[in-house]
């Protein structure tokens, strides 16, 4: 996987371009939000994640679906339980996947963060493949944005509290951090 700077898409990932993203306000990159979610919730490898983020939800094959309805979100990534990577939309793009947030008194965090959903839930563990392309991709990322550092990763929880507890508690954040300082060591 190489992330291309100048265009914001990564090659040797799936691309699946959603329709839900528009302009970053200054173009800045600063910060890396991680996010779980899976459709049905709990339920892994459905491809519904991919027709919700293009707007292709067939709301009628799941009660949850009816809830979600009329949302329109993205993120830039999803990372499936096998390790797969998708992009959604470009990393010099705006994608709706934080919502009201709140980083370092800053507000907005859409506007300068790429957002990266692990599929999952809150209280599963995540897979081996996953945190090995999570720490590829984000090491990806901190080179083509360097304002990501280390301290400007963070869960959606973080910068949503009491109305987002993804990416759970599951995460081992500990492992990631460990992972991506080995990275950065070699």
């Amino acid at each position: 996987m190489q992330l291309d700077p100048a265009s914001g898409w990564c090659h040797g990932v799936q691309v699946c371009p959603s329709p839900n993203f528009n302009e970053r306000p200054a173009g800045e990159i600063s910060l890396l939000v991680i996010h779980n979610i899976s459709l049905p919730p709990g339920q892994f490898a459905t491809g519904k994640v991919q027709e919700f983020f293009q707007n292709r939800l067939d709301v009628t094959e799941h009660p949850y679906f009816a809830g979600i309805a009329d949302l329109r979100v993205s993120a830039h990534f999803l990372i499936e339980r096998d390790g797969k990577v998708t992009q959604f939309v470009s990393c010099l793009e705006r994608a709706w996947h934080a919502g009201v947030s709140l980083f370092e008194g800053r507000e907005t965090c859409n506007d300068f963060s790429v957002g990266i959903e692990l599929e999952g839930t809150d209280d599963l563990p995540f897979t081996d493949a996953q945190y090995q392309a999570l720490t590829v991709l984000t090491r990806q990322l901190q080179t083509a944005f360097p304002a990501i550092t280390g301290a400007r990763i963070c869960g959606h929880s973080d910068i949503a509290p009491g109305r987002k507890t993804d990416p759970g508690p599951a995460f081992d954040w500990a492992r990631y951090r460990a992972a991506l300082a080995q990275e950065e060591g070699q």
